[in-house]
């Protein structure tokens, strides 16, 4: 396919048209960010490791019935994807108390909560990504109640199919955020992006951090953490 246009370029990622107008092709960035961008650094090899991370993670994810914009890993940087109308929600499930949650709610770091709790953000930069409520999502015409209720029973649907599948592979999953995008139909999918820069994934034995929090926190260099991530996923799936 002949590249055309680029559409977007974020903290992560640029999204470009091809000459079909159904596929965007994506190519990750070697860009590490924190505090909404506040914080950014160059680090080599980090690109190719969420794209290939993401692509093997929505595989396991269609392989388990849950459909996705991800339509095929192109080169370690690059990805097609399904042109969708992307939602302007960040979807977070929390299945422990961690980062902005426990400091919110004065919860201890690394406590189990009773039940998975889904947070809706609304995506706009200048206001900072606010909390939102189901009201909000209304008020805002960003979905319907039952365009809310389908993202919701989705993102519950996706959180116990990534415990199981990191699980398997002895990561527990704190924390994650999801986006979701639309069809022309109306279909609402999965879209965005899984890697440990959405993630909070902790050692099952060592609780050790596996996710971008050894760059929020200064923990030490990302890429090894990553690379970690990666082996063990390419060894459930092989």
């Amino acid at each position: 396919m002949d590249d055309k246009a680029m559409l977007y370029e974020g903290k992560a990622k640029k999204l470009f048209k091809t000459d079909d107008s159904s596929v965007i092709r994506v190519e990750y960035l070697d860009q590490a960010t924190a505090l909404n961008g506040a914080r950014k650094d160059s680090v080599a090899g980090k690109g190719s490791l969420n794209n290939q991370i993401t692509s093997l993670i929505f595989e396991a994810l269609k392989q388990k019935g849950i459909q996705n914009h991800f339509i095929k890993k192109l080169s370690k940087h690059e990805q097609f994807i399904e042109t969708l109308e992307m939602i302007p929600l960040e979807v977070v499930i929390r299945n422990v108390s961690a980062g902005s949650f426990a400091n919110r709610l004065g919860m201890k770091e690394g406590e189990p909560l009773a039940f998975p709790v889904l947070e809706f953000y609304y995506k706009d930069d200048l206001l900072d990504d606010p909390i939102i409520n189901d009201d909000h999502v209304k008020i805002l015409q960003i979905g319907t109640e039952q365009e809310i209720l389908t993202i919701k029973q989705e993102a519950h649907k996706i959180n116990l199919a990534l415990i199981d599948l990191f699980g398997k592979i002895d990561i527990q999953l704190i924390d994650f955020k999801l986006e979701f995008g639309k069809r022309a139909d109306g279909t609402i999918l999965l879209a965005d992006e899984i890697t440990p820069d959405t993630c909070r994934l902790w050692d099952k034995e060592t609780n050790d951090h596996l996710d971008k929090d050894v760059y929020r926190r200064n923990l030490g260099e990302i890429v090894p953490v990553y690379q970690e991530v990666l082996d063990r996923l390419e060894k459930a799936f092989h």
